[in-house]
């Protein structure tokens, strides 16, 4: 058998020359680094077999740096191997798909990193312990606290480094590891979403190294539970949902004419029969905060407020003929302001997040040929307090000023619809008062640019691109994911026109709005099925309002693959 297994094989010379051959093949493929080296083995997402170590088709190592490579026993240290093991090569890795799309990759040759068996996530500061354990139950891996020992197959989390923004991140894939660095809490998390979607889109974390960070502070997303009612269960989802796309803000307007949704103890006898209770809000409020989402609640005044104006009657507010206009409550009475301030006191408790809507809009009053002769308790008002030459429009900015000074009391920083904002009144809104602009359309209405000239922060509620209005009334359609991802940005801030370049700093980001006019036009898994592809539309131009690099096409492919 011996002599016809060397005839098999040829003259000696001929396995000479096909060692040299090979041997000169896989410097080659070494040198040009152009692929898959000669060793066949499955590329399972581990590090790279390199060292002498190798693995077979199952990923199971079946040779070490002092060994043959063949499963043989080693050989004595510095002994070399009768036939050395190459190590592979890799190309340069691609950058992730992820949504919204990271803003720097710089690629590396390397496997990559996929999750596997007994692979732990581990932090460096227990300030990142919720993060830790959020992505290890995710990826499937052991979560092991804080360590300092470094471990193949490990996700380590770490503060530091990246900047002055809290919301960026670093995410180094090399060595069959990942670290996720940031300056802060916020950014870190981002960095586990990353990692998230890129093993859920492609099974493996490309080599190399993410730096990403968003262009934008505000991303948000406001839900109407007023009119409409949602389910607890149902808001945690899109939490859930909007944390997975590193949106931080979920708006939550509770109060209007048709009902009060939240439990209330300084008041309960506005509080609508289908609400939420506090105990329930504040599930929703810590879910949001694990994903570093501030819940902003708003509490819509002085129009807007039917169901609390129900139970208090005798503060509604009355034209010079009797006829009481729904939601509007009369700001001439001192007991309208106390009612308003309790209801702000009490949910500034609810909602400890930093930021508060106040809303503004829609004033009936103010939508008169002749608010002064219409309304003349307030002209009157008006005048005991701001001078001979005080108006309804003075009176109304006063009311606005003396809300946000009691919500600022706790702490928060105050928005108000930009219709809430008057031209030419001796008494002018807070500098502070950031406007959230959503319209264009009311009487007298000023063009973004004026307030932006003024000085004033801007939040872009686009009601052109961003509104998704239950039933569609009047002019409004339901705004389609592609529309937003081609067509706008946060400077497109009323119409399809951008506001000039040097405004962009002060428009501190935006907030796609779902509106229930018509609260029977969608159930809530219409409503999540509509949302799904404009919500990622609006946080992919909030993270990079430059154009993407990918079609709409490929991108509804993306977020399809990507769940």
């Amino acid at each position: 058998m011996t002599q016809h297994r060397r005839e098999r094989r040829g003259p000696a010379r001929q396995v000479v020359r096909k060692r040299a051959v090979m041997a000169a093949a896989f410097a080659g493929t070494v040198a040009l680094g152009t692929g898959v080296g000669l060793w066949a083995a499955a590329d399972d997402g581990g590090a790279p077999p390199g060292n002498g170590t190798r693995q077979s088709a199952s990923g199971r190592v079946t040779g070490t740096g002092t060994g043959t490579g063949t499963g043989e026993a080693p050989t004595a240290p510095g002994t070399p191997s009768a036939a050395p093991s190459p190590s592979r090569s890799y190309p340069l890795s691609k950058a992730p798909r992820t949504i919204p799309a990271v803003r720097s990759h710089t690629p590396e040759r390397g496997p990559g990193w996929r999750p596997r068996p007994g692979a732990r996530v581990v932090v460096a500061d227990p300030a990142l312990a919720d993060e830790g354990r959020l992505i290890a139950g995710e990826l499937g891996l052991a979560y092991a606290g804080e360590k300092n020992d470094a471990r193949a197959g490990d996700v380590r989390l770490a503060l530091g480094g990246g900047g002055g923004n809290r919301e960026s991140y670093t995410l180094t894939v090399r060595g069959g590891r990942v670290d996720i660095t940031g300056p802060g809490e916020a950014g870190v998390f981002y960095g586990t979403r990353t990692l998230k979607q890129e093993v859920r889109g492609g099974g493996t974390a490309p080599e190399g190294v993410v730096r990403d960070q968003p262009a934008k502070p505000v991303r948000g997303f406001m839900l109407d539970i007023a009119r409409k009612p949602f389910t607890a269960s149902w808001i945690e989802d899109r939490i859930r949902e909007l944390g997975d796309l590193k949106f931080n803000e979920l708006g939550l307007h509770f109060s209007d004419d048709q009902a009060f949704r939240i439990e209330s103890d300084s008041h309960p006898e506005i509080v609508s029969p289908d609400h939420l209770t506090k105990a329930q809000v504040k599930e929703i409020v810590a879910l949001a905060a694990a994903r570093h989402i501030t819940v902003v609640p708003e509490i819509d005044s002085p129009g807007h407020l039917g169901a609390v104006l129900a139970a208090h009657p005798d503060l509604r507010l009355r034209k010079a003929n009797g006829v009481v206009l729904r939601g509007a409550i009369d700001i001439s009475k001192d007991a309208s302001a106390r009612l308003v301030d309790d209801l702000l006191g009490e949910y500034a408790g609810l909602f400890p997040g930093g930021q508060w809507h106040l809303g503004g809009d829609e004033y009936q009053a103010l939508m008169a040929r002749d608010p002064q002769a219409s309304y003349p308790q307030l002209a009157a008002a008006a005048k005991r307090k701001y001078g001979p030459g005080g108006t309804v429009a003075d009176l109304t900015t006063g009311w606005l000023d003396d809300r946000a000074a009691t919500v600022r009391a706790h702490g928060r920083t105050v928005r108000a619809w930009n219709d809430g904002f008057f031209r030419g009144t001796s008494v002018q809104a807070d500098p502070s008062l950031q406007v959230a602009y959503w319209t264009g359309k009311e009487i007298g209405a000023r063009p973004p640019a004026e307030y932006l000239g003024a000085g004033r922060r801007m939040l872009n509620y686009n009601d052109e691109f961003l509104y998704y209005v239950l039933g569609q009334p009047q002019t409004f359609v339901y705004p389609t994911g592609q529309r937003i991802y081609e067509q706008w940005n946060p400077r497109v801030v009323r119409g399809t026109t951008a506001v000039p370049a040097r405004y962009d700093g002060q428009i501190l980001g935006g907030s796609f709005a779902v509106w229930c006019d018509f609260p029977n036009a969608q159930t809530q898994a219409q409503v999540a099925a509509g949302i799904r592809m404009p919500l990622r539309a609006t946080v992919q131009k909030l993270w990079d309002p430059g154009r993407p690099a990918l079609s709409w096409a490929d991108f509804r492919k993306l977020a399809d693959r990507l769940g």
